[in-house]
């Protein structure tokens, strides 16, 4: 009898474990297939305004049960246009889903599905494998107004006509119809970007641009604008440009410049005391040049949005000029010839040591050692117009301060690569050099910028008198 007490308590024992451990993996179960957590779309670009084509990149997750479906549509005037419906696998009692995570990039043409410019209704959502809602799974759904915009924007140019010396500069004003991400002139390959704040208009851009010493009279040159939804206008604009031709010179390399100049780069070039100066000089002439050059286009990659600078340009007072604006160098060394590379800047040469004036008013954008330049000051005069200072043996200006024209930014010298103390003087637009002869002669300024911008204002203000009547 005892015994058979004792099995009986045994066998409930058991079966109250059995039962425990019954109910602990229903609960697990129940837990795990029954999960409440919604999954997610994120999306990873602005969502619109949408032009002729667009891009729709996102992300749908869902960690727990996994994706089981996503989803998403357009609707325009009562009409709903499917971009997206994609199921996803599942596997196991649970059926858990396979993708947890599912990043889409998704390309559409406006006019292939049918929509027109106005506002529409972007839907999505997604489901993943709960067994909530009778097996159909946690839903995750938003809706997005969204605007189609395929009509590039309108230029209308203010200032009328322009005349561009090859190797120069010039400026253009001109009217967006409506608001850009972009907007600038366009010449070859080089682009100039347009700026508000010279009018006190919204709609109004001013743009220096250049034309590089390359380009000849056939080079195009047009203004573009982008709106939000990547809409590009342009508008070409009457021009007459200026062929010009340019000074072939030969500089002899001796082996008392390599001695005097080159062991300062060694390092610099990426050779070695094993290297021989007449290579020091060809890596540094070749590929320190290149990479000082890519960092003067970076400093000038962005500029005050006001116009610090009035009148003509100084120059090195009491100065020579010792080599000219895209002078075309041929480098020879042992009576064989063994580089070219053009030079984009003046050399003026005075007394030794000179102090070198602010060509114009401005705020200085770089004030430190920059490769072959040596000791260099770069001035940010506003609207992308820039001007830098070589060779110099001392600098008397900190970064991001304020200059007036005359004020001493330092001394001439003989840092970097130079044969003897000089200056050398550059101007740049945006990223390209120009001939700074135009901008030390105060009449080229007149006729080509100042008079330019007077009469652009005019016609502005006549424009907005006519419209208010």
């Amino acid at each position: 009898m005892a015994n058979s007490t004792k099995i009986s308590r045994t066998v409930y024992l058991f079966l109250g474990i059995a039962l425990c451990l019954v109910g602990a993996v229903s609960i697990w179960f129940i837990v795990k297939a029954f999960e409440t957590k919604q999954p997610t779309i994120q999306w990873e670009t602005p969502l619109g305004p949408f032009g002729r084509t667009f891009t729709l990149n996102g992300i749908a997750t869902d960690p727990q049960s996994g994706l089981q479906r996503v989803w998403m549509a357009v609707m325009q005037d009562g009409k709903e246009v499917v971009l997206l419906d994609e199921r996803f696998p599942s596997e196991g009692l649970l059926r858990k889903g396979t993708v947890h995570r599912h990043p889409f990039s998704l390309e559409f043409d406006s006019s292939a599905l049918g929509l027109v410019d106005g506002t529409a209704l972007l839907r999505t959502a997604a489901w993943d494998y709960s067994f909530r809602g009778w097996l159909s799974g946690n839903r995750f759904y938003t809706e997005h107004n969204i605007v189609i915009d395929t009509k590039p924007p309108v230029v209308e140019m203010v200032t009328r006509i322009h005349n561009i010396n090859q190797g120069g500069a010039g400026v253009a004003v001109y009217r967006v119809n409506e608001p850009v991400v972009s907007t600038g002139v366009q010449a070859a390959e080089q682009y100039y970007p347009g700026v508000r704040g010279y009018f006190n208009e919204e709609d109004v851009f001013t743009a220096f641009f250049a034309l590089p010493h390359d380009k000849g009279p056939e080079t195009q040159i047009y203004v573009t604008a982008a709106d939000q939804a990547g809409n590009v206008g342009r508008s070409g604009f009457a021009h007459h440009i200026n062929a010009k031709s340019f000074r072939s010179d030969s500089i002899n390399i001796s082996d008392g410049f390599l001695n005097q100049n080159m062991p300062e780069f060694q390092s610099l070039s990426g050779g070695g005391e094993q290297t021989s100066l007449i290579e020091t000089f060809l890596k540094v002439n070749r590929d320190v040049r290149q990479a000082n050059d890519a960092t003067i286009r970076s400093i000038c990659a962005e500029s005050d949005a006001k116009m610090h600078w009035n009148g003509a340009f100084l120059r090195l007072p009491a100065s020579a000029r010792r080599a000219g604006f895209a002078d075309h160098r041929t480098y020879v060394y042992n009576k064989k010839t063994i580089d070219r590379q053009v030079h984009l800047g003046i050399d003026l040469a005075s007394t030794s040591h000179s102090p070198v004036p602010a060509a114009n008013s401005g705020r200085i954008a770089f004030a430190a050692d920059l490769g072959i330049y040596g000791r260099t000051v770069i001035v940010d005069h506003g609207f992308y117009l820039f001007t830098m200072y070589s060779h110099l043996s001392g600098i008397r200006v900190a970064l991001d301060q304020m200059v007036s024209k005359g004020d001493v930014l330092g001394v001439t010298g003989t840092t970097g690569l130079a044969a003897g103390d000089h200056l050398h003087f550059s101007v740049l637009i945006h990223q390209t050099f120009v001939n700074p002869i135009e901008w030390w002669d105060g009449t080229w300024i007149k006729n080509n910028i100042s008079d330019k911008l007077k009469d652009a204002g005019k016609r502005i203000s006549a424009e907005k008198k006519e419209a208010s009547l």
